[in-house]
């Protein structure tokens, strides 16, 4: 994938939390100099007025999964998606509080008031697995996490949070949710065989449906399910799946051409892609503006073509 000198000094000229990326995946710039990057961010832009948002007890906005989208799980999903480092304290002091709010009898996550409900949320659970272990969390209540995890995948290959109530079709957005929090939880623990394992059988779920449309009738599931937002909070989308699928160095497989394909023809004739429109809720700020070039889409875009190219060319040697 060919990055024109015009988009990469854009994207340098942006927030410390893409330039850091861009030197790691576009530049493959020595470790010292991404992660001297990385560690501005403490300090500026996006990430720093984020942390400075935090309350003294270690919430955002005081609440652990609402008001969406400023809750600690929502506040910290977005921090892990930028890079802050594992280390920092009010990430870890996050982490205390959602582990300490939200684990269940059964082994998961689920913010509830209401006593009566003694199941876990499978889509909370993987949202805030992926939290916990990029945040390298000390608990051994992350392997019953992971473990609940891998009991909650459906007959079809993925997951659904709505399997207790009777449906047997698996969610993208559930789906992709577990899959990274699978994922973070292997980056940080090692691999593990039972684990990848289940991984793969999730991504034959979304190829199986060619990333967006339905196994039964070949039609797009929804449109929003193509559209590129940041960050995509709960919700599942093209770039979000395949941004994942990089990150983990999965397997080329054919029924993912037509969404590569359509990422490719999202690309703007300067060389970006845009921000569409994201879900409506409380904010603290938004990063970058709906319907404008998006640092954040074009270094994530860029990066998955990058890995599919490369990966393509070695496959054809």
């Amino acid at each position: 994938m060919e990055i024109d000198a015009a988009t990469l000094e854009w994207l340098l000229a942006g927030d410390p939390a893409v330039v850091w990326q861009v030197q790691r995946d576009l530049l493959d710039e020595p470790e010292v100099v991404y992660e001297s990057t990385r560690q501005r961010l403490n300090d500026e832009g996006w990430t720093a007025r984020f942390l400075s948002l935090q309350d003294p007890h270690g919430t955002w906005a005081n609440g652990l999964y609402s008001p969406k989208w400023q809750s600690t799980t929502y506040t910290l999903l977005t921090l892990r998606r930028l890079g802050l480092h594992p280390d920092h304290p009010a990430a870890q002091k996050g982490c205390q509080r959602l582990l300490e709010g939200g684990f269940m009898p059964d082994g998961g996550i689920h913010y509830t008031r209401n006593p009566k409900i003694q199941h876990s949320e499978t889509c909370i659970t993987g949202m805030v697995l992926s939290i916990l272990a990029y945040f390298r969390y000390s608990d051994d209540r992350l392997h019953t996490i992971a473990k609940h995890l891998l009991g909650q995948q459906m007959e079809d290959g993925g997951w659904n949070c709505r399997s207790y109530q009777g449906d047997t079709h698996s969610s993208f957005h559930t789906t992709i949710s577990v899959l990274e929090g699978l994922w973070e939880y292997e980056k940080t623990f090692g691999q593990d065989p039972q684990i990848a394992a289940t991984r793969v059988r999730g991504h034959q779920f979304l190829w199986q449906h060619q990333l967006y449309r339905s196994h039964r009738t070949g039609q797009i599931v929804d449109q929003k399910l193509t559209k590129l937002t940041f960050p995509p909070r709960w919700r599942y989308d093209l770039l979000r799946a395949l941004d994942y699928f990089q990150d983990c160095r999965a397997s080329h497989d054919s029924r993912m051409d037509e969404g590569i394909q359509l990422l490719r023809s999202k690309r703007s004739k300067d060389g970006t892609w845009l921000l569409n429109a994201g879900m409506s809720g409380r904010f603290f700020f938004h990063m970058e503006k709906a319907g404008q070039p998006s640092r954040m889409n074009t270094l994530r875009a860029l990066r998955v073509l990058r890995w599919w190219d490369q990966d393509t060319a070695i496959s054809h040697k």
